[in-house]
């Protein structure tokens, strides 16, 4: 439906128009009036139009002040002059404010519905041209998105191969430089999608005619912006400061000399993103504001072994002494992201690894704590990351040394070999064997497998195939008697397992003792 505004001071002739278009085109039109330019003005700010026709001589305002006011629109509906004087000077205004037709009056109807039809078939086509448009330009947007996500995940490609897929990409407006921003997207912000929060971005920055921008999401969520200056990312940082309840945090790159540095740009401002890990603050924390970071750095892996070490011995105001030596906030501030970075890997490898290792893993809420840790960036602050580690490793300190005090003692696990002896030819596993001897799980089976070293699983394996050696030398029983009375659950099962551990089958091996004995 389109909706057309009928501008005329004469009633008859608004009553007129609309009883001849109403007649003729039914409901395809929604009929506005007004009867100056003023009214009309009034009608189009609470209704966008699409096509207007207006008199040119009228009260308050006339027709040609109207068309011109109309020009101020974003929006500008289709014009038609509508006039009782067939006067030279409004038809040379009415062209210069690209008015679509000037009819004149009395109305002759077939020149308005052929007008009306005329303009109808131009929106049609202005419509798919524009459908078309838009579509075209998603396509080479998500194109140009998809060739720089490439090029992020690439490693080893020079800045001219770099430039040649940018390029490719259609994103040469890059080649004259510009600036990549990262923005962490904000909690609140997850649930209700990435289009919520690219809008409120949007917003934010107030992007300007002719700025040249491209913006998607990173394979870890993070907005990703390239800019042709680094205007639109001041007036986010200005926006920020001015909203006290924003909470964007965006790291952003040195100027680019070329697209062949995309990826260089788009990395220095992940790892200016990286640095609020120091700041409590929403806002932009620039590239250029890291390079006296020192990078001559060494991990402290004997203090971080050391840690290990203390572990289970009582000694927590030793080893918390020791976690504030590592994670000196003043060393730390003075080297770069890497180096804070490389200590958080090595507890995780010199420490909690190892203690797994040992150990076994005991309660959901240490596993939790030790994932939450394995990863420094799951954390919005160092302190947060900081007490989070020194908290699980106090834990695993209670732990380790419950585990010790319960390792040396041998007799439960003498008990738990007995009962195995007794009761290898039922279903039997290791859940039954531990609740028996009154122990752990988790402990039961570390400390097993240290007494006998094996696992528990291979242990009864091997006894099970044991026995039934002993029964195919000793007895005549079928080969799924002998089974049965082993502990198999099947005659299949245990086929395969004595061929896999003796090489033979059940009744082949029967036969080598035989011919033994004959000897």
């Amino acid at each position: 439906m389109c909706n057309l505004l009928i501008v005329d001071d004469e009633k008859n002739i608004r009553d007129g128009l609309k009883a001849m278009i109403c007649r003729e085109f039914g409901d395809d039109y929604a009929l506005f009036f007004a009867a100056n330019g003023e009214q009309a003005l009034q009608v189009m700010d609470e209704t966008e139009m699409d096509l207007v026709i207006t008199d040119i001589r009228m009260p308050v305002m006339d027709g040609i002040e109207l068309i011109n006011r109309i020009q101020d629109q974003e929006v500008r509906p289709d014009l038609v002059i509508l006039s009782g004087h067939d006067d030279f000077q409004y038809a040379k205004a009415a062209i210069r404010c690209n008015v679509k037709e000037y009819l004149l009056k009395p109305i002759v109807r077939d020149e308005l519905f052929r007008t009306l039809r005329r303009l109808d078939e131009e929106r049609i086509r202005k419509g798919e041209i524009a459908d078309q448009l838009r579509g075209t330009k998603a396509l080479k947007e998500n194109y140009a998105v998809s060739r720089l996500q490439y090029l992020f995940l690439q490693e080893g490609m020079d800045e001219r191969a770099i430039r040649d897929v940018v390029l490719q990409a259609g994103l040469d407006w890059l080649d004259a430089g510009g600036y990549a921003a990262l923005v962490l997207v904000p909690e609140r912000y997850r649930e209700a999608g990435w289009d919520e929060f690219t809008a409120y971005v949007d917003q934010m920055i107030g992007w300007l005619p002719g700025e040249r921008y491209i913006r998607f999401y990173d394979k870890d969520g993070k907005l990703v912006m390239f800019t042709d200056t680094a205007a639109p990312f001041n007036r986010l940082g200005e926006e920020i400061i001015r909203q006290s309840s924003s909470a964007i945090r965006a790291g952003i790159s040195e100027g680019m000399a070329g697209a062949g540095e995309v990826k260089k740009a788009y990395q220095q401002a992940g790892r200016a993103l990286k640095y609020f890990l120091f700041q409590n603050m929403p806002g932009l924390i620039r590239s250029t504001e890291l390079s006296g970071k020192r990078t001559d750095y060494r991990i402290p892996l004997e203090d971080i072994r050391k840690t290990a070490n203390l572990l289970g011995l009582d000694r927590d105001a030793e080893l918390s002494r020791l976690l504030q030596h590592i994670f000196d906030i003043r060393t730390i501030l003075q080297y770069d992201i890497g180096y804070l970075e490389g200590i958080s890997r090595a507890f995780n490898e010199h420490v909690f690894d190892q203690v797994f290792q040992t150990y076994g893993e005991e309660s959901v809420d240490i596993l939790k704590l030790h994932k939450q840790v394995g990863n420094l960036y799951n954390f919005n602050h160092f302190h947060d990351y900081f007490h989070s580690l020194e908290n699980l490793l106090f834990l695993l300190s209670d732990y380790v040394k419950r585990m010790r005090s319960m390792h040396f003692d041998q007799s439960e696990i003498q008990r738990a070999i007995v009962y195995i002896e007794e009761h290898f030819h039922e279903n039997l596993n290791m859940a039954v064997v531990s609740n028996h001897v009154s122990l752990n799980y988790s402990y039961f089976s570390q400390a097993f497998k240290e007494y006998t070293g094996e696992s528990f699983v291979s242990y009864l394996r091997k006894l099970r195939i044991r026995k039934a050696k002993e029964l195919l030398g000793s007895t005549d029983l079928k080969v799924y008697e002998i089974s049965e009375r082993a502990g198999f659950e099947n005659v299949k099962h245990f086929t395969k397992v004595f061929k896999e551990m003796e090489g033979v089958a059940p009744l082949e091996y029967r036969s080598q003792q035989e011919a033994l004995r004959r000897r």
